[in-house]
């Protein structure tokens, strides 16, 4: 931006405005309209938005010279008020922009209107709302005018100084929507002071509680032109307020927010006050104090002379100082006041013939050079525009920290530069004075302001920076030897730094520089720390354990981003620090293969344990059998093997005798190799799991013999092991019955007593011969006597059930011959009428009448037939094709094969014979015979009304597929259904 560009400018707008109707005294703005009074009692207006511009006349009907005391004009342009003073006294207007004639306000009259507070927050163009007008002998009055009424609502009266009684110069007010109503602040300034008045209801109401107690005000002595109040609104909220008086000019902020209480009670919404001195702008020349003002939203346009000054507000300084171009006849007179547009940005300033435009042009451009200059860099900053400015604020301030040797803090005002001072001049700045935390603390500001795209540099910085982070660290220990001990060190502080520092960096690093770096210091411990950042969890894992923590080894294993294979690596070493933490966390992790840590359980097998000691293998192995079901075989030979190891069997025994699958189909009911299993229990001379594997291998001769060397008990329970082969069990139990002798040794007849009762054991399978030959040759037959005996009862008992059996079989066969005496014998009676169940025809037809049946044998005359026990009686040939039609396809197939097959074979028979019967035909004809009998069988198995086949029928319908067509033909149709007619009957 071009700084030498002026702010503020001048530019002539109207030359002899007034018109010939006297000359200016006064005048008002609001939004682009002006307001001209006149000393002939005239209002010129000049609307610029519209283009329009009109004269009122406020002298007609009045004696002698009228002149325009004071003008006043709304925010928006619409409403005017107008005090006109003359020889017949003052008298005060309110009239509208659409109204042709002013209205006089009755109730004012007399009175000397100087100042009028719009209500900007409410006013419309068809309502003032609350207007106070302040008057020249110390009242406060109020009205409002609704333009449609076309006259005043009210006037009423709300305030009177009493105590110093002076004339209201200027009047602003504010409001302030909160839950209870409105909240009203205004100001008032009298030639010596200020009033604040401030309340919640109505003007009245709040006017009427400074009754009771005393009016808030600031008082500034001095002689003064025109004491005059000022606000400067901003987004039609005033922000600041300045009061033109004879001490100086007294300013502030508005806080109309604000609950602040002032020593009087009052609640003061005004805050950062000061007076600006007007010796300030004298600049050693005499005194000569404005003669009216108006505010800017930075400064103060001050008229001294014929020239208006321009203050900065912040600084105090004049900044510039306009011209006006006046015509000859107004240079004495001058330029008589100052006014402001809010709405349109705009400030006028006029003298007798003549009104000037002053324009603003970015006021705010240089401010924060302002607030620079005054080191006021929060609010240098604020009004920067771009990161030039910007830069030069932060180089002001870290100089200055410099120059005070506070380097940290002028480190983190050197890291926002990003223009004007580079890189490398910074960074000299600290390396010059050997601050190496500065520099840390600038790099590391540096680091936060660089955007993510500058990678390299980024790297470049964050490397650096942990270097002499490290850097720190060591002189930090050679400082104080009490640095590791001390909690609250500063050795400790740095290192949770460096550490955080680490963790936002660990993207940016590069990783091998960084890992170098850490080992060149001999940090072990923040080397282990970015690597497990990084993820480099081999580093990791293997520091902890040559530090012998197992326990941390193990927690970063079970992370999920590690790799399982790191699992089975470090195992063999987790497991021998540690056997119980490692083998729980195994257990913990769901993902593990236990054949790829046999090595390692085989290596902490290996060595000694105590005897009451848990083994941590056996108990992760029996989690894995038992818990998760697992099925490799040398999970399951490991398990077993160390089962075998122990002294107690009994945890090998339930193992051996364990159906681990269980439930499934085809499936083993081991996983461990038998053989494998065998061996090792040989060796390890477990006798009882050996008789338990020979057993499982069907090897029960070799079990029982194994068992008899350990227990006869679990031999006898072997031998009864076998049940589906009774040669076999009988032999085992021989076995047995041999040792039980053989242990006995001699031929004792308490010995003999004890192996006969042996035999009752047996169940019956062996008996007393059996075990004879064991016996020795001269054992006397006396201790066999009950034992032969009772054989022989046996075998007697066994003849007389075999007698028994033949006479009821022999019985039996007696039977079957007489019954089929009988059914040679059987026949039925049939009436001469009876029908066919089939044909309706009689059963005794003549053959001629009836087509012989294929492959059956004529009966005289008559055709063949079939009668059931139930009555119905049957023609062959009727029967036959009934049950074809009934029965279902392959049953008819069969049938229709058989009687097929008959025909040809009696066919044939008659053929060779010419009719006539020899013994070879009748030879010939037992074929014949079969396959009648089979036809037989199939046909007439059953009545076919009474049996199975009538039953089945029922689910059938009436009418068959291949019956529909015939049945569609019974159906009765209209052929020409529109000449129906209904006829009605009348009864």
């Amino acid at each position: 931006m071009d700084s030498g560009r002026q702010v503020f400018t001048v530019d002539l707008l109207e030359r002899y405005a007034a018109k010939g109707r006297g000359v200016i005294t006064c005048m008002a703005a609001g939004n682009d309209v002006i307001l001209l009074g006149t000393s002939k009692g005239w209002i010129i207006r000049h609307d610029f938005g519209l283009g329009d511009s009109y004269d009122i006349d406020l002298s007609a009907g009045r004696p002698g010279e009228q002149s325009i005391h004071r003008v006043f004009v709304d925010p928006g342009g619409s409403h005017c008020i107008a005090t006109v003073v003359g020889s017949g006294g003052a008298d005060t207007f309110y009239t509208h922009a659409k109204w042709t004639k002013p209205r006089i306000l009755t109730k004012l009259k007399g009175l000397v209107v100087n100042a009028v507070a719009w209500n900007r927050q409410q006013i419309t163009e068809a309502s003032t709302k609350e207007v106070i007008l302040g008057t020249d002998n110390g009242q406060l009055h109020e009205m409002a005018v609704d333009e449609k009424d076309k006259k005043e609502k009210y006037v009423k009266f709300l305030f009177e100084l009493l105590e110093l009684p002076e004339a209201f110069m200027s009047l602003q007010m504010e409001t302030a929507t909160i839950l209870n109503g409105t909240r009203y602040y205004i100001m008032a300034v009298t030639p010596t002071r200020l009033y604040s008045f401030t309340g919640v209801g109505s003007l009245e109401t709040v006017f009427a509680s400074y009754l009771d107690h005393v009016v808030h005000f600031m008082e500034l002595p001095g002689e003064i032109p025109n004491s005059e109040l000022h606000f400067y609104i901003k987004q039609r909220r005033a922000v600041h307020f300045a009061w033109l008086s004879g001490a100086g000019i007294y300013h502030g902020g508005l806080n109309f927010g604000a609950q602040h209480s002032s020593p009087n009670g009052d609640e003061n919404f005004v805050e950062n006050k000061g007076l600006l001195n007007y010796s300030s702008l004298s600049e050693g020349a005499e005194l000569v104090k404005p003669s009216s003002m108006t505010v800017s939203e930075f400064h103060f346009l001050l008229l001294i002379g014929n020239k208006v000054k321009v203050v900065n507000r912040i600084s105090e300084q004049i900044i510039e100082e306009l011209q006006f171009d006046q015509t000859p006849e107004s240079v004495s007179r001058g330029v008589i006041g100052l006014c402001s547009d809010a709405t349109a940005g705009l400030f006028y300033a006029y003298d007798q013939n003549s009104v000037f435009q002053v324009s603003v042009n970015d006021e705010g451009r240089d401010m924060w050079k302002v607030h620079l200059d005054m080191k006021e860099y929060a609010a240098a900053l604020a009004n920067c525009r771009d990161p030039l400015q910007r830069d030069q604020v932060y180089l002001v301030q870290a100089e200055a920290a410099f120059a005070s040797k506070d380097y940290l803090r002028a480190a983190s005002f050197y890291a926002k530069i990003n223009y004007i001072l580079s890189f490398e001049e910074i960074t000299l700045k600290f390396i010059t004075v050997n601050e190496q935390d500065a520099l840390r603390t600038f790099l590391l500001r540096k680091l936060d302001s660089l955007a993510k795209d500058d990678k390299c540099q980024i790297t470049m910085i964050s490397t650096w920076a942990t270097e002499l982070y490290l850097d720190k660290i060591n002189r930090l220990l050679l400082e104080d030897d009490t640095a590791l001990d001390n909690r609250n060190s500063e050795y400790h502080s740095i290192m949770k730094e460096f550490r955080a520092f680490l963790s936002d960096c660990k993207d940016v690093l590069d990783e091998a520089t960084t890992m170098r770096l850490l080992e060149s210091y001999g940090r072990v411990e923040e080397l282990v720390f970015f690597a497990s950042l990084k993820e480099l969890h081999e580093i990791v894992v293997h520091h902890y354990i040559q530090q012998g923590e197992a326990k941390k080894a193990l927690e970063v294993l079970q992370k999920p981003s590690v790799p399982i294979d790191l699992q089975y690596k470090f195992a063999p070493d987790l497991i021998m620090l540690d056997a119980y933490e490692a083998v729980e966390s195994w257990m913990a992790t769901n993902n593990l293969n236990p054949r790829k840590l046999i090595p390692a359980m085989m290596r902490y097998s290996s060595e000694p344990h105590a005897r009451n000691e848990t083994h941590e293998v056996i108990k992760y192995l029996e989690y894995c059998v038992h818990r998760l079901h697992n099925e490799d075989p040398g999970v399951h030979n490991l398990l077993l093997s160390l089962y075998a190891k122990q002294e107690d069997d009994s945890a090998l025994l339930r193992f051996l005798q364990f159906k681990f699958g269980k439930g499934r189909e085809n499936g083993p009911e081991f996983f461990y190799d038998p053989k494998y299993a065998l061996r090792l229990c040989l060796k390890e001379k477990r006798m009882r799991a050996c008789v338990h594997i020979y057993s499982m291998m069907s090897m029960h001769e070799e079990a029982v013999a194994l068992a008899l060397q350990v227990d006869p008990e679990l031999a006898m329970a072997e031998a009864d092991k076998v049940e589906d082969d009774e040669d076999l069990r009988k032999k085992l139990w021989l076995m047995v019955a041999k040792h039980v002798i053989e242990q006995e040794k001699g031929a004792k007849r308490e010995n003999i007593r004890k192996a006969i009762a042996f035999l009752k054991e047996t169940d019956g399978l062996l008996k007393i011969e059996d075990i004879l030959p064991f016996f020795p040759d001269f054992a006397l037959i006396d201790d066999f006597k009950e034992a032969i005996c009772s054989s022989l009862e046996d075998y007697n008992n066994q003849i007389e059930l075999l007698k028994q059996e033949m006479n009821d079989a022999t019985h039996g066969a007696d039977n079957i011959r007489n019954d089929i005496s009988a059914l040679a014998q059987r026949y039925a009676v049939i009436d001469r009428d009876e029908e066919c169940g089939v044909c309706q025809r009689k059963i005794l037809t003549v053959r001629r009448e009836y087509q012989l049946a294929r492959g059956y044998t004529s009966v005289g005359q008559m055709a063949p037939f079939y009668v059931f026990p139930c009555g119905h009686a049957f023609h062959a040939e009727c029967l036959i094709a009934h049950v074809t039609r009934s029965t279902h396809e392959s049953q008819a197939e069969y049938i229709l094969d058989l009687q097929k097959q008959l025909t040809l074979l009696d066919g044939e028979a008659r053929k060779d014979t010419n009719g006539s019967l020899t013994e070879e035909t009748i030879t010939s004809m037992a074929p014949v015979d079969k396959l009648r009998s089979q036809l037989d069988d199939a046909v007439a198995s059953e009545c076919p009304f009474c049996g199975d086949l009538m039953i089945r029928e029922i689910s059938l319908p009436f009418i068959l597929p291949e019956e529909q067509q015939q049945n569609n033909s019974w159906e009765i149709n209209s052929r020409n259904p529109g000449n129906q007619r209904n006829l009605s009957l009348n009864l």
